[in-house]
């Protein structure tokens, strides 16, 4: 039923100026349309939806994720010059904390908060 349909993340904020700055100036993604209410991003070839809702920051899981399988490290690089403060699961089973890169075997895996505590993670598969 859904499997040919495109889907895209959507994150609740409290404050859309402020969720502008961190998504657009921070992580770099493209506005591509804005209502009010609502913020809609392009990232890769599909969509981050950014609404405001009194929920903001309620999730305590993954809120979207995004897959970096060349230049993760650049990224990283680039969002600790702009202040961004990562997320450290040093109790991650298999994992090895480097800076603020969880290793596991090949795998490169990054957490990091918008402004509301949303977490976003960046990974190299």
């Amino acid at each position: 039923m859904l499997k040919d349909m495109t889907s895209s993340a959507i994150v609740a904020v409290s404050d859309l100026p402020r969720a502008r700055a961190f998504y657009a100036d921070t992580l770099g993604l493209e506005l591509i349309q804005e209502t009010p209410e609502v913020l809609t991003f392009r990232t890769g070839a599909t969509k981050l939806i950014v609404y405001r809702s009194d929920e903001a920051g309620s999730n305590r899981a993954n809120a979207a994720v995004w897959s970096c399988p060349a230049g993760l490290m650049e990224i990283v690089a680039d969002l600790e010059v702009k202040g961004v403060t990562f997320e450290h699961y040093p109790e991650m089973e298999g994992a090895k904390l480097d800076g603020n890169v969880h290793r596991m075997g090949h795998m490169r895996l990054v957490w990091l908060k918008d402004p509301d505590g949303n977490i976003l993670h960046l990974n190299n598969l």
